[in-house]
């Protein structure tokens, strides 16, 4: 971490969520396509999703963090020739549930790890607190590169449920 209003960019920690994948009980994902207007329909999404497994009253923390990391992966991991219309849409959305808990992970193309600004940066500046707002709503969040002949990563973040 920077001190005193540095600019110090921080390489996020890599994992996995701390959970046992076999025992999901529920999960749903979506294609998002390389436009911002699939930030509104991953929103959509988590609202639909949330209704479905009765989760609504987590619907505001839980749909804040997915538009960041959505947006994230739209304005950092896309290469800047991606077509906007292409068969398989560049990111997903999974929504995945326990028994006492959500994880809400962001696939996308680049194999970049990514940068979060450090907390004291100016916040008036537009973007780059994106992750700082991913922290501060969720219970814990990380990241883990794709295996196997896909390329990309996965972004995640984790929500207690009650």
């Amino acid at each position: 971490m920077g001190t005193n209003g540095s600019t110090v960019l921080e390489p996020l920690r890599q994992g996995l969520p701390p959970l046992d994948p076999s025992a999901v009980s529920s999960a749903a994902s979506v294609a998002l396509p390389a436009r911002y207007e699939a930030v509104g329909s991953a929103r959509k999404f988590t609202r639909a999703t949330l209704g479905q497994w009765d989760l609504e009253e987590r619907f505001d923390d839980i749909a804040l963090v997915v538009s960041e990391l959505v947006t994230n992966a739209l304005r950092h991991a896309l290469p800047a020739d991606t077509p906007r219309e292409q068969p398989e849409p560049p990111v997903r959305l999974h929504l995945m549930c326990w028994a006492s808990r959500l994880v809400c992970a962001v696939r996308d193309p680049s194999d970049e790890s990514p940068v979060a600004r450090d907390t004291d940066d100016d916040f008036s500046a537009e973007s780059g607190r994106g992750l700082f707002l991913v922290e501060s709503f969720s219970d814990g969040w990380g990241w883990h590169p794709l295996a196997g002949a896909v390329r990309g990563k996965v972004v995640w973040a984790l929500f207690q449920l009650r």
